[in-house]
């Protein structure tokens, strides 16, 4: 119970709510006003909805895809438990959960229809621009939850389910579960619409590496200075970050020299090389892209965890 307070107390947990519904309601916009209206069909959740609500409306069944999604995000969600077990927390949950509905809420707010022009079937009229809509926003989306160790629920359960029992690569998992639902959309699209959906399924996945790398990318700096103390003190006193300190011998010079390691945000590194150049501090400084830090480094110097 103390756990649970203090976890609804903390600032980090309301941030992280903040970012997971802004990132779902982005996914959910793309897939409302660019897939659904053309019924595009890419490897996801709310594709596989579009397929099942039309061919459960040619039954004489009326579905919304909204209320599909939350459907079979809700049996997908309970598979999980079943068969994977707790490894999808609280976030997966929440997103899997509100995905429908924010649909939903588009379509009673501000349905597709106010977008569609007269004698077309999609808001951009070209399924080509409809794709490219919806891989630029929803990969934002999806990045945006990956960054904080979220996802978006759907085929990732799928995937992991496919994962653990078959002892797949992940990657295949989801190019796999992805490439299943554009095919079952033969059922009520012609070819070119399933292939169309087939590319969007890969520059999907193509796009959000794109995005994710950009949204984690840090970098990885070296110093070497005669005054390599003054450079520590900022980083971790001003920064708040961590580095290391390497005892070095100038090739061309024989002189001793301590050079500084640290990672770093790109505002951090930005402060950084402003410092130096204010304090006309004499610097070797070299710096590379760094996309994935584990461990100790997420928590600032100074702060809780």
């Amino acid at each position: 119970m103390n756990t649970l307070l203090t976890t609804l107390s903390s600032w980090k947990f309301w941030r992280e709510l903040l970012i997971m519904t802004i990132a779902i309601t982005i996914g959910a916009a793309a897939t409302y006003y660019f897939m659904v209206p053309s019924k595009l069909v890419i490897g996801s959740v709310a594709g596989l909805a579009i397929v099942l609500s039309s061919l459960l409306e040619g039954a004489g069944i009326t579905i919304s895809v909204s209320l599909m999604v939350l459907i079979l995000n809700i049996l997908l969600l309970v598979l999980a438990l079943v068969l994977v077990g707790k490894e999808f927390g609280a976030k997966t949950i929440y997103t899997s959960l509100v995905m429908g509905p924010i649909m939903g809420f588009f379509e009673d707010v501000l349905p597709y229809e106010r977008f569609v022009a007269e004698g077309q079937t999609s808001v951009m009229g070209d399924p080509w621009l409809d794709l490219l809509c919806f891989v630029i926003l929803g990969s934002i989306g999806q990045a945006i939850l990956f960054n904080i160790n979220a996802s978006s629920g759907g085929l990732d359960i799928v995937a992991k389910i496919i994962n653990k029992y078959f002892h797949l690569d992940i990657g295949t998992c989801v190019t796999a579960a992805g490439g299943v639902v554009c095919l079952s959309a033969i059922a009520i699209n012609p070819p070119k619409m399933v292939i169309l959906g087939l590319i969007g399924t890969w520059i999907n996945g193509i796009v959000i590496d794109h995005f994710s790398a950009n949204l984690s990318r840090k970098k990885r700096v070296c110093i070497v200075s005669d005054d390599s103390q003054r450079i520590r003190d900022f980083i971790v006193n001003n920064l708040h970050r961590g580095c290391s300190l390497y005892p070095v011998k100038g090739g061309y010079t024989g002189k001793d020299h301590v050079e500084v390691q640290t990672i770093l945000t790109l505002n951090e590194f930005a402060s950084l090389l402003e410092y130096l150049k204010d304090n006309q501090i004499d610097h070797f400084l070299t710096a590379g892209n760094v996309h994935e830090v584990h461990g100790k480094w997420n928590r600032k110097r100074g702060e809780d965890a």
